[in-house]
């Protein structure tokens, strides 16, 4: 939090010190490509916005920033200052995490609401206080956000029970819905039974307290006749500077797929009206910057002209002028206008919304508009104030819902529908049955036909969950078009404010890679090669549709060329769930780029494969799911897929506290390794491990366990975490084979591993989840030389010529798949051994791949009869391929940079 000043002299107080890697025993050349052998002061921490510009509308946001090893100390008080300049919005700060020698890695900095400036620089000093207040009595607690003052209930239905803004009570009762059938929709003669649920909170916690930025976190489930389900978990964000909260609403699916089917899930809140009816508004965001508003009783239209000013007026949403000054005939004639008390906004499928409203419940319903695709915001209130509420990716996630209900009344409801009560009710059962496979043979007979690793009752979605992110704000007055415009446009894509790459690479964080750069051949050939990549697969996801509820920020694995569509009925070729880190694939090009598009991107994903692609309670609680069909149907569940490392870049980028969580609930999940068989149907080596071991791989397993436990002693220096990470380490470099062992037993008590570790086997999965990237930063951080020195081995080797395997183990062990992309160990090998013939051998294995050469950058249009709407195919595209060449590029630029162009030369791929 804000507080006592930092001076300068502490701020940069390494610019003169030796640094962190020089001084520690073994580290001088332990060092990743992106940080030199000596930690440097930034230039400057610039803050520009994620679009380029200013946004219309800012309403305060949280960023992450880094700072290299040693330059930035936490004061004795624990407390940070820094401001962003005499006539800039406050701002508030704290650490997020912390490098081995104690000094500040990340730290996060809220910034207050208000006109956004083209942008800001972060610099020490004492900020400007805010204007947010927490103030904690008996059963409830009070947010005082300038002119607001809102009151969460400690328990009970309410997650807010009351916005009061300039001493009117504004906004009443804000709660979650729930509406549960026991069955799908019926189908012929059949019939269900539904009931209503609502929110029971039952715990609440103050994370921040002001002065820029409030937070509160509600935990809960939805209750109703008797049972309650759906936990949650809420937060609730005030920033200074904003009439708004922003609400962060993440749920576990925790029912019985078979009867229990969500039919809505909401978020709903009341608004009192006093206004005369016709004073009262309705306002639905459509498509682009459009605005649809109405009143609730209208003056315009009539047969009989109420006089300019009157229509003016209510068309601006401002009360009317006084009604004496109306013409005679409409005065009297206004009781006779029909009031319309109910508005639905139904975007049911991500190309279409329908707009409608009625007079009251019981009458029929007239459609009052329609459309493709609305960004998600309504407002319902009156002259004298009311409340917007937004569902960020509206139409991305449809089937959604916004409604205005009783406008006519005393006490209007608006409700944000996360899944709307108009779409078929949410279907989590299986999408096959058994279908005869009741043996281990035949499961196997239809892995080896449609790549689905399928066994009954391990394919359940009980434990998944979702997060979505809303905003509200409680208003003074019905706002104008261009507001509510403006307010839409921060739902739908919140103004961000974030570093350059360069400011980022300065300060060696995530391990190799570098800003992009076009300055040479070869490397103009790689980079245009590597957005043509990303630039396709923004593609896929419009042109194939890649949206839904369960589904938005997720990929597909494999493409059919046959049918022109990816195999999203095939098996293990369908949701990719995070397969060959997809995920880090992005981050790190968003680091590289500082690209809009692709941390949208990123971000999405991040929502998607930490929730839904992972359990969050029951027996699989801390794995996630192999890719397949459905996100949770394939039955291999693996620690792989939940990776915190693809979690963890977003995470310190932006502070999210819900992606912090997701990383948490990983830290004893390798503990569940005993209990769960994630190795389903591969062959079972004999022997099993005794005494609390169990099988583990490198990579794939223990590889995916220790970002999660590096992220907790980055943000705590809890060194209990270390420990684990470096006995792991030890105890791989003490087994004969070392790396070559693939894997070994292993004990989750201690992170250890058991020997001899004598049988040397290759695995090319082993080095594709994250592994490669953890050990490029976790040897940089932990003083382990023979660890470093086994795998340094192992890189080399991996794509060694087979003479070289064979004199190092005795003989060839095969499985050395996917060697242009594993290159990128043979690159580091070379850059640091500083071997240059090794790093031109590097560079030769890398420009074994196809995707170089001009037929691999082909693309071609197909339409008319051919495919349902016309689409563009990249030639040999695959999800798989993409994000590993991807990250080989990446990381090969940032290691083998001075020997590219030779060896593209010596290649052919460039005069």
């Amino acid at each position: 939090m804000t507080t006592r000043p930092t001076t300068r002299r502490r701020f940069l107080q390494s610019a003169a010190a030796a640094s962190v890697l020089s001084t520690l025993p073994g580290l001088s050349g332990a060092v990743t490509a992106n940080t030199g052998a000596k930690a440097k002061p930034v230039s400057g921490t610039a803050l520009r916005w994620l679009d380029g510009k200013p946004p219309a509308r800012f309403d305060g946001a949280t960023l992450g920033v880094p700072w290299p090893r040693g330059t930035l100390r936490l004061p004795a008080s624990r407390r940070l200052d820094f401001t962003l300049g005499a006539n800039a919005p406050a701002m508030q700060s704290w650490p997020l995490a912390y490098w081995p020698d104690g000094s500040l890695k990340w730290t996060a900095h809220a910034i207050a609401g208000g006109a956004p400036a083209a942008g800001w620089n972060v610099e020490p000093g004492a900020s400007r206080g805010g204007t947010v207040s927490v103030r904690q009595a008996a059963g409830q607690v009070v947010v005082t956000a300038g002119d607001v003052v809102w009151t969460v209930p400690a328990a009970g239905e309410h997650l807010v029970a009351s916005a009061v803004r300039a001493g009117r009570v504004t906004l009443r009762d804000l709660k979650l819905v729930a509406l549960r059938q026991d069955g799908p929709d019926p189908e012929g003669e059949n019939s269900v039974a539904r009931q209503q649920f609502t929110s029971k909170v039952t715990k609440v916690s103050v994370e921040q307290a002001g002065p820029v930025r409030a937070v509160l976190k509600l935990d809960g489930v939805h209750t109703g006749g008797g049972r309650d389900w759906l936990p949650f978990s809420v937060r609730l964000y005030f920033y200074a500077g904003s009439d708004s909260v922003r609400i962060v609403h993440s749920f576990i699916y925790d029912g019985m797929p078979e009867r229990d089917f969500i039919r809505g899930l909401g978020v709903t809140a009341r608004v009192p009206t006093t206004d005369a009816t016709h004073d009262r508004h309705v306002r639905f965001s459509g498509e682009g910057a459009g605005v649809w508003g109405e009143a609730v009783r209208p003056v315009t239209g009539l047969r009989r002209d109420p006089g300019q000013a009157f229509r003016d007026a209510q068309v601006a949403g401002r009360a009317l002028p006084p009604l004496d000054g109306m013409a005679k005939p409409v005065r009297d004639g206004l009781q006779w206008i029909p009031e319309w008390g109910d508005f639905s906004l139904a975007q049911l499928a991500p190309d279409g919304f329908t707009l409608k409203k009625r007079t009251k419940s019981g009458r029929a319903w007239i459609d009052a508009n329609a459309g493709t695709r609305a960004k998600g915001l309504v407002y319902a209130g009156g002259a004298s104030g009311g409340v917007v509420l937004g569902l960020k990716d509206f139409w991305q996630r449809a089937p959604v819902q916004l409604d205005v209900r009783h406008a006519a009344g005393a006490m209007a409801e608006v409700t944000a529908w996360l899944w709307s009560p108009s779409a078929p009710a949410m279907d989590m059962r299986s999408y096959r049955g058994e279908d005869g496979m009741d043996t281990h043979d035949k499961q196997i007979a239809g892995l080896n036909i449609t790549y689905e690793d399928y066994e009954a009752g391990w394919d359940a979605a009980t434990g998944v969950a979702r997060t979505s992110e809303l905003q509200l704000w409680v208003t003074g007055a019905t706002p104008s078009h261009d507001t509510l415009s403006a307010m839409a446009d921060q739902v739908a894509n919140p103004a961000r404010l974030v570093l350059s790459p360069e400011r980022i690479h300065q300060c060696g964080v995530f391990g190799d890679w570098d800003p992009a750069d076009t300055g040479t051949p070869a490397r103009k050939l790689i980079e245009d090669r590597l957005a043509l990549q990303l630039d396709q697969y923004l593609r896929e996801t419009e042109q194939h549709r890649w949206y839904g509820f369960w589904s938005y920020g997720d990929v597909m694995h494999t493409y059919d060329p046959d049918r022109h569509m990816w195999r999203y009925d095939i098996g293990g070729y369908a949701w990719d769930n995070s397969e060959l880190s997809t995920d880090l694939w992005l981050w790190y090009s968003y680091l590289r780029t500082g690209r809009a598009d692709i941390f949208r991107y990123a971000e999405a994903m991040t929502r998607h494969t930490g929730e839904v692609d992972v359990y969050h309670l029951g027996r699989f609680k801390g794995f996630g799911t192999r890719h397949g069909v459905q996100h949770w149907s394939d039955s291999s569940k693996q620690p792989r897929v939940s990776n915190a490392a693809y979690r963890r870049i977003f995470y310190f980028l932006t502070a999210d506290e819900r992606v912090g969580d997701l990383m948490r609930e990983l830290l004893d999940s390798d503990a569940d390794l005993a209990t769960v068989d994630i190795s389903r149907k591969l062959p079972k080596k004999e022997g099993a491990p005794q005494g609390g071991f169990v099988n583990a791989s490198f990579g794939t397993v223990w590889g995916s366990l220790i970002a999660a436990w590096l992220a907790e002693w980055e943000r705590t220096g809890d060194v209990k975490w270390r420990d684990k990470i470096v006995n792991g380490m030890r105890s791989i470099a003490a087994l004969k084979r070392q790396w070559f062992a693939a894997g070994a037993p292993y004990d989750h008590r201690t992170g250890k591993f058991q020997g001899p570790g004598d049988d040397a086997s290759f695995s090319n999965l082993n080095g594709v989840f994250g592994v490669v990237e953890m050990n490029s930063e976790l040897l940089t951080l932990v003083d382990e030389p023979a660890y470093r020195k086994a795998w340094l081995q192992y890189c080399r080797t991996y794509n060694a010529p087979k003479e070289e395997i064979v004199a190092l183990l005795g003989r060839d062990p095969g499985g050395r798949g996917m060697g242009d992309t594993n290159s990128r160990m043979t690159a580091y090998a070379a850059y640091h051994e500083r071997d240059r013939a090794l790093a031109l051998r590097a560079w030769r294995e890398f420009f074994q791949s196809d995707w170089l050469k001009p037929e691999g950058s082909r693309t071609r249009r197909v339409g008319g009869t051919a495919v349902l709407r016309p689409v563009v195919e990249l030639a040999n595209t695959s999800t798989n391929g993409s994000a590993q060449w991807g990250l080989a590029a990446i990381q090969h630029m940032a290691l083998g940079g001075a020997t590219l162009d030779e060896a593209a030369r010596a290649a052919g791929l460039i005069p």
